[in-house]
């Protein structure tokens, strides 16, 4: 208790350059919980918005589909098991049925992933009851997605001929009706994708009941398919891409993090030695009156590590609010940010976890009580004598 007392003092009676040391140490314990916090909360949204609007609690593939080979939808659909048949008819999963086309917004040609889905469906968050509204006689209700709308210069109530092949290899073209402008925040349900009512493309695709993919609802237990062609792909599988983005940006945001805990733990060590060199009188005269070198060891490194803890107290009278605040109010993203390719919201809300906190809290003081330790060992090996006299060795 005496050494704690002691160590309190003399740390305290440093004045200025106490508080310079701890107030930088604090600056590297709030930018690495808050710039990982916001981090942490872009991945979390991202994956959250995935979930969703697209991929649901998981998803059936035919085994030929591949989402990145618009060419293989052409064999990329098939009939419905009897299992999956039985999981649409309880309400717990949605068919989609896609196919490569094209639409002639203005006389202008672009290629377009043409989408069925059941306008009646309320597993994925998409405002589908609205293809359930009527359509001129010969036109098929539509729904895109405001960037599609951007790049084609549509509009609602828009008109628009979109060309398809159907399972026979031939093309055939009809009219569509653009009853809604979505606004959503995953491109990949947006971008050059049209929406249709499921009947009418099986209509149009000469497909009854069949579908390129099945999405299953959230906390809906996978089934086996009973069909070779059908495979299951969990989430693990669909959300691979952005947790892979999400794990390399924290790599490279560690470079930044070790650089600024550096120059933090640079200043603690400086004044370790700085301190060592200037008591050595004060050390001697420790030793003197009976004082273990231990002691004088763990006294200097006790000073050391407490300039981490008063970093932490420091920290968090303006780091706490600075956090609440951008947690509740988010960092709103410039509308520029739609073309990122990434399903995240116009504004980022960091997330401060426990895990985040407790252990950038552990390593800030594992690494400066380190930093301060590592200069006290010259202490084991001073002469009482000399420390008295003022001398190292």
């Amino acid at each position: 208790m005496l050494i704690i007392k002691l160590a309190f003092r003399n740390i305290l009676g440093a004045g200025l350059r106490t508080w310079l040391n701890v107030f930088v140490l604090s600056l590297a314990f709030v930018a690495i919980i808050w710039m990982q916090g916001l981090l942490d909360g872009v991945g979390e949204q991202v994956m959250n918005n995935m979930i969703e609007t697209e991929v649901g609690g998981g998803q059936y593939w035919r085994r030929a589909f591949d989402p990145y080979d618009p060419l293989s939808l052409e064999a990329a659909h098939g009939p419905l098991p009897r299992s999956l048949d039985e999981l649409i008819s309880q309400g717990r999963a949605i068919p989609l049925l896609m196919t490569s086309g094209a639409i002639y917004p203005q006389g202008r040609i672009q290629s377009a992933l043409i989408k069925g889905i059941p306008p009646d469906q309320h597993i994925l968050n998409l405002p589908t009851g609205l293809l359930e509204e009527p359509a001129p006689p010969g036109m098929i209700p539509a729904m895109i997605g405001q960037r599609m709308a951007k790049q084609t210069a549509l509009k609602a109530g828009d008109d628009v001929t979109v060309r398809w092949r159907d399972v026979n290899g031939t093309f055939d073209a009809t009219d569509l009706m653009i009853v809604a402008i979505m606004n959503t925040n995953v491109p990949t349900v947006d971008n050059g994708q049209v929406w249709i009512p499921l009947d009418r493309l099986r209509e149009m695709m000469r497909a009854p009941n069949e579908a390129t993919l099945v999405v299953q609802g959230k906390g809906v237990p996978a089934v086996p398919s009973g069909d070779e062609h059908w495979v299951h792909r969990d989430l693990d599988y669909l959300l691979k891409d952005v947790v892979d983005m999400i794990r390399t940006k924290s790599v490279s945001s560690s470079i930044f993090y070790a650089m600024l805990l550096g120059m933090a733990l640079l200043a603690i060590f400086d004044t370790q030695v700085l301190a060592i060199f200037r008591r050595r009188r004060e050390i001697g005269s420790l030793m003197a009156l009976g004082m273990y070198r231990g002691q004088v060891i763990w006294l200097f490194t006790l000073e050391g590590a407490l300039h981490g803890l008063l970093a932490l107290v420091v920290g968090a009278v303006y780091g706490v609010p600075l956090m609440i605040l951008s947690a509740i109010r988010g960092l709103p993203l410039p509308p520029s940010s739609e073309g990122f390719g990434v399903a995240i919201s116009a504004t980022m809300y960091p997330s401060y976890g426990l895990k985040l906190v407790a252990g950038t809290t552990l390593l800030i003081l594992f690494t400066v009580t380190l930093v301060s330790l590592i200069p006290t060992r010259r202490i084991a090996r001073l002469n009482p004598t000399d420390a008295l006299r003022g001398r190292t060795s």
